[in-house]
């Protein structure tokens, strides 16, 4: 037993090393001799940078790992069993080989690789081999570069590419391999078509190629559709107007593939939007819209709402129609081009201006009312009624084709429109003007003026353009009128003793004015058809005279050098005293009328009769014969003598420029009365000379003594 415990723990031998080389950079594998009894073996690696480390190894050959890379490394093997471990084995150098380049592949087309790497310390050359994966052909190349670049492969194929460094001594480094695919071929046979679906899609079709994963198909607009390993997507949805330029590129992880030939397709326009309609001129309607995209052309559907119809076909953005007035149009655009009409755009409702009515009749009914009418017209909901004066106008708004415009200047010529209107499309400010004069203005009467006594000018004023004038006076029972283009006329034939009225009225093409305010007129009273005067004493006479018409009061006057009388009554007669006999008066009178109108009467003359003689003197003749005798003023036509008694009266006259004259037979013893009388010219006497009583006795007397008796 005890022999035992001291044989099993006895170390065992030291082993021997054979050869170390290096197959990586991190390592160094060692072949050795196998020790009997060894359990395990301990490989010691050291350098001189004062690495230094033991790795357990079961057996031969064994590795030491995590080295550096070409490096030198001193190597030595220890055999291990129960007892311990050996003295290490006599050592031997080995170097780490270099690392084997690190590299990055990239496929930058569909048929090459381009392979690049980081330069390798102390590496002088390397070799890269390429094989097509499933293939047994392979390719090898050297360089001194750090990039290669494999061309004239297949597309959408995978290729592993191994590579080697090699050092100064030709010793090749560690290797590495790493597989690329090359990028898929462009896609070919690429088709696209409109969906059949609700929505406007584009269906793009093409031809699947080796070694693609996904496909993309883009629009020139930016949108796009994939398909993982499909030959066919969708790109949804789209827009009207708009023109896809299509184009298909396989994809895989080394990339995406040269995108297919481009194809193009046109969606179906957008409706035009800003769509207006309008009317240019009288009749002729426009509609505008904004231009859309990708057309072609352009058709403007009209339709009225009797059920006419028109269509516009333009490749402008303008169309003009035929629009009456008082009419109601529908109207809508469509847009086309390759891939067919746009939907339909916004539906417009335009409605025109109702039409100018017909049968418009313009009359003055009063002197500034003007009353207008006319027929109803289709689709106007109102009249507007403009009439204009120079600056000055009036409106008038209804909804009965009827009108009256009042309070209207006078004398004016009025322009007068009719606007019908609508609350949709406004009025028509395009209808005839019709003209119309109102009445003159009134005139007014100034001043009256009396030009004698039959005739009155009147005196007017009127703001009237080329007005006739007529001024009426109107009394009872008659109208006296005269007529001016003036502004005065004179009324004649007026009667003495009325009263008038006067109006003055203008008149022009358009009508008669209203009369102006009336101014009565009076005319002087009339003169009295008949006056007499009668002389009743030697200084009185006695005025009588006919009623005059119009006259309340009369002013008759006797007027001579020699003194003139005059008498004021309402009577018609008057006594004036003061008359001087033997003289020739003018008579004249002036008629008053109750207002203070006169009128100047103008008589024949009258004159007194000579004056009563003085003086008278009886003187007794021969044969029972008395003289008269008288002293007197020489009377034109003699005297008479007259001697009236009780039994008898006695006349003599006596002859031109005699102062005497001789009565015969006078009986005697009588009492009577003498008067001595001037003649007048129809022959008869002046009765209202004095008489003087003479008795019988004191004639007789006087007779027998011859002497005369005063």
């Amino acid at each position: 037993m005890v022999v035992f415990m001291l044989f099993d723990a006895l170390a065992p031998d030291v082993p021997s090393i054979i050869q170390a080389y290096s197959k990586h950079s991190d390592s160094i594998t060692v072949e050795f001799s196998a020790v009997s009894g060894a359990t395990s073996y301990i490989l010691r690696a050291e350098n001189e940078r004062g690495f230094f480390s033991e790795t357990v190894v079961p057996s031969s050959p064994g590795t030491v790992l995590n080295l550096s890379p070409y490096t030198n490394y001193t190597l030595s093997v220890m055999s291990v069993n129960s007892g311990g471990r050996s003295q290490p084995s006599i050592p031997v150098q080995a170097k780490t080989v270099i690392v084997a380049p690190a590299l990055q592949c990239i496929s930058p087309t569909n048929d090459t690789i381009l392979v690049t790497w980081d330069p390798v310390d102390h590496a002088v050359l390397y070799s890269l081999t390429i094989i097509m994966q499933g293939s047994s052909s392979r390719l090898k190349l050297n360089t001194s570069q750090t990039n290669m670049t494999f061309t004239n492969l297949e597309s959408g194929v995978t290729y592993c590419i191994k590579a080697t460094a090699f050092d100064p001594e030709g010793i090749p480094g560690d290797d590495i391999t790493i597989c690329q695919i090359t990028r898929p071929s462009v896609p070919g046979d690429v088709q696209v078509l409109p969906t059949l679906s609700r929505t406007l899609g584009l269906a793009v079709y093409w031809q699947a190629v080796r070694g693609a994963d996904l496909y993309y198909a883009v629009s020139s607009t930016g949108q796009n559709c994939s398909a993982f390993k499909e030959s066919s997507c969708i790109i949804s949805p789209l827009n009207c107007s708009e023109n896809h330029t299509v184009t298909v590129t396989a994809q895989n992880e080394a990339g995406p593939s040269s995108p297919s030939q481009p194809e193009e397709m046109l969606t179906y326009p957008c409706p035009p939007d800003s769509v207006q309609v309008g009317e240019v001129g009288v009749g002729n309607c426009s509609v505008t819209w904004a231009a859309v995209p990708w057309v072609d052309y352009y058709i403007a559907y009209v339709k009225r709402d009797d059920g006419a119809e028109e269509q516009c076909n333009t490749t402008s953005t303008t169309c003009y129609y035929n629009c009456h007035c008082s009419f109601i149009y529908l109207t809508t655009v469509f847009a086309y081009n390759g891939a067919g009409p746009s939907p339909p755009g916004p539906i417009l409702n335009y409605t025109t201006v109702p039409c100018c009515p017909d049968n418009v009749s313009v009359s003055l009914i009063s002197t500034e009312t003007l009353e207008i009418s006319w027929s109803a017209v289709r689709g106007a909901e109102l009249y507007e009624t403009v009439a204009a004066d120079g600056p000055d106008s009036i409106h008038c708004s209804d909804t009965v084709p009827l009108c009256a415009l009042s309070d209207l200047n006078c004398n004016s010529l009025y322009s007068v429109v009719i606007r019908p209107c609508s609350e949709i499309s406004g009025c028509n400010n395009t209808c005839t003007a019709h003209t119309q004069e109102t009445a003159p203005c009134t005139p007014e009467i100034l001043n009256l003026t009396q030009v004698n006594s039959s005739a009155v000018q009147v005196l007017w004023r009127a703001p009237n353009r080329q007005a006739n004038y007529t001024v009426k006076a109107v009394g009872s029972g008659s109208t006296i009128s005269c007529v001016s283009s003036g502004t005065s006329c004179d009324i004649t034939n007026l009667p003495c003793g009325a009263s008038y009225e006067v109006k003055a009225y203008a008149a022009t093409t358009a009508g008669q004015s209203l009369p102006s305010y009336s101014v009565a007129l009076e005319t002087g009273p009339c003169c009295p058809e008949n006056l007499t005067v009668e002389q009743v004493t030697q200084s009185m006479t006695s005025v009588v005279w006919s009623p005059a018409t119009g006259a309340q009061s009369y002013i008759t006057s006797l007027t001579s050098p020699r003194g003139h009388a005059k008498c004021h009554t309402m009577d018609t007669h008057c006594l004036m005293g003061c008359i001087t006999c033997g003289t020739n008066y003018s008579v004249s009178m002036e008629a008053i009328s109750m207002t203070g109108h006169k009128s100047q009467c103008n008589y024949h003359g009258f004159a007194s009769s000579s004056c009563c003689p003085t003086g008278v003197r009886l003187y007794g003749m021969a044969n029972n014969t008395l003289r008269v005798y008288w002293r007197g003023s020489d009377s034109l036509y003699g005297y008479s003598a007259d001697l009236f008694g009780t039994i008898a009266n006695y006349t003599c006259s006596s002859a031109l420029g005699s102062n005497s004259c001789d009565i015969q037979q006078v009986v005697c013893g009588q009492v009577y009365t003498a008067v001595v009388a001037p003649l007048t010219s129809q022959g008869s006497k002046v009765s209202f000379c004095p008489r003087r009583l003479y008795s019988g006795e004191i004639l007789f007397y006087f007779i027998l003594k011859g002497r005369v008796q005063t």
